[in-house]
């Protein structure tokens, strides 16, 4: 089990939703975390809640890159042990794609998506280096 380091790091993010004229919705999100020099970004949703889940995709995408930065690992290295086998780490893989879809349904949407490999080949794709005994569950979809 991973410890709680009593030396946390503090700050705040803020989500602001506002309606919009035509019945959409922007959602304001600025986080004192951030390292950008205007800490505050606008996404529009059709309802508030998919402004907001978009505006927080978004500030998810930022810090895997900076995690996937900060790393700094090579794509292709390959630490081996004293006898030369390679070592086995653990990765988080965190696999992101989104598309405008004009279909006739809902299902016609989701399964023209899933045609073919094209949600793994034109997703966006962080892979950060963890340890063994982190804690993660990885978000998986039910579809019933």
């Amino acid at each position: 089990m991973t410890q709680m380091n009593p030396d946390g790091i503090t700050g705040t993010i803020s989500i602001t939703v506002l309606p919009q004229d035509n019945g959409q919705y922007v959602c304001e999100i600025a986080s004192s975390l951030s390292d950008r020099s205007n800490n505050c970004t606008r996404f529009y949703g059709q309802t508030k809640e998919h402004a907001i889940a978009i505006a927080l995709e978004s500030l998810a995408d930022e810090y895997r890159q900076k995690v996937e930065e900060e790393q700094n690992i090579g794509w292709l290295a390959v630490e081996r042990t004293e006898s030369g086998e390679p070592i086995q780490k653990h990765y988080h893989v965190i696999l992101h794609y989104e598309r405008i879809a004009e279909d006739e349904s809902k299902f016609e949407a989701r399964h023209n998506t899933l045609l073919g490999n094209t949600v793994v080949e034109n997703a966006k794709i962080s892979v950060i280096e963890i340890s063994p005994d982190i804690q993660i569950e990885p978000l998986e979809r039910d579809w019933d």
